[in-house]
């Protein structure tokens, strides 16, 4: 006997099975033809140390090529979180290239990391610890997050919206990222180690490292260790990874773009960052652009990720 089945049952399998639309391939190569201009802070840093852009990428690119064991620990880092090494390879030369100078040799990265623990360092801002000034009322919003990055950046949007450049209980704050104003205790501006990795994104990135890497998570009240954390290699690399692929799921989950096979644009995001905003902005964009009959805008390189895809080939040499 012949059965019928219902409409509505029919219509949830058909459901089930039907694919789910898949995230749109970014396709590699840079977008740009013409490399964008560089920031003006980024040339007078490397005028003032009397070297040159080429100078700097030389120099970084030497390290990578002479230290076959540095290329074993990227290759290893990049497969346990699923993605190239030519990513993490990508972030490193673009920071040395336009952060700053990369040393000669790897072991004076274990050196630095060692004597920060010399140091009684502190996240403050006149003297409020940011572990007391998260607890402010203002922030009572964030205590359900409990994954490490939405928690970061929820404080992060409460300091943009609450505080930044306001007085709030009588005590003024400076119209300055909450990075710069509570994680630099040492000198403004500043990022350390091998990936040149700030306090603020090594907190935000603590729990994917300790749930793929195994190490420990990071606390806010221990400023000595998250800096060795940020200048040891064996412990900094898998933070750099781990924000490359924070990048590529947030841009394949919000704006619909797979950016795997694009390390200029996965480069680009690490040097300038939020990428969960950024993938938003551009999901808002080509919404608008679809209700005008446009095309979709496609994620665009930057100078530091201009120089990644223009040097592709002699980076992926490396391995």
């Amino acid at each position: 006997m012949k059965k019928f089945i219902p409409v509505a049952i029919a219509l949830l399998a058909a459901a089930v099975v039907l694919p789910v639309k898949a995230a749109t391939l970014v396709p590699a190569g840079n977008r740009s033809v013409e490399q964008p201009p560089i920031p003006g802070a980024s040339s007078r840093r490397t005028q003032a140390t009397s070297t040159t852009f080429q100078a700097k990428y030389r120099k970084i690119y030497a390290l990578l090529k002479n230290d076959a064991a540095l290329r074993a620990k990227i290759k290893q880092v990049s497969a346990a979180y699923g993605i190239e090494p030519i990513h993490v390879v990508g972030a490193i030369v673009g920071e040395h290239t336009y952060n700053v100078d990369a040393y000669d040799r790897l072991q004076t990265y274990y050196v630095k990391a060692i004597s920060y623990l010399s140091n009684r360092l502190t996240f403050s801002y006149k003297g409020e610890d940011v572990s007391d000034f998260v607890q402010r009322p203002e922030f009572d919003a964030c205590d359900g997050k409990t994954d490490s990055d939405t928690l970061w950046q929820c404080r992060e949007r409460v300091w943009n919206r609450s505080f930044r450049g306001k007085t709030v209980g009588g005590k003024s704050f400076p119209n300055d990222r909450f990075g710069a104003t509570f994680f630099q205790p040492l000198y403004a501006g500043q990022t350390f180690g091998l990936g040149q990795l700030n306090p603020l994104t090594a907190l935000q990135m603590s729990d994917m490292v300790n749930r793929v890497s195994g190490l420990p998570k990071l606390d806010v009240r221990d400023p000595n260790q998250v800096y060795k954390t940020i200048m040891d290699p064996d412990l900094t690399l898998p933070y750099v990874a781990a924000v490359v692929r924070n990048s590529i799921d947030a841009y394949k989950r919000i704006a619909g773009f797979d950016i795997s096979q694009n390390p200029g644009i996965t480069s680009t995001l690490y040097n300038i960052g939020d990428p969960e905003s950024r993938a938003q902005a551009l999901r808002a964009e080509n919404a608008r652009r679809a209700a005008a009959g446009q095309s979709p805008k496609l994620p665009q390189e930057n100078y530091y990720g201009w120089l990644v895809n223009d040097r592709l080939d002699e980076l992926k040499n490396l391995f």
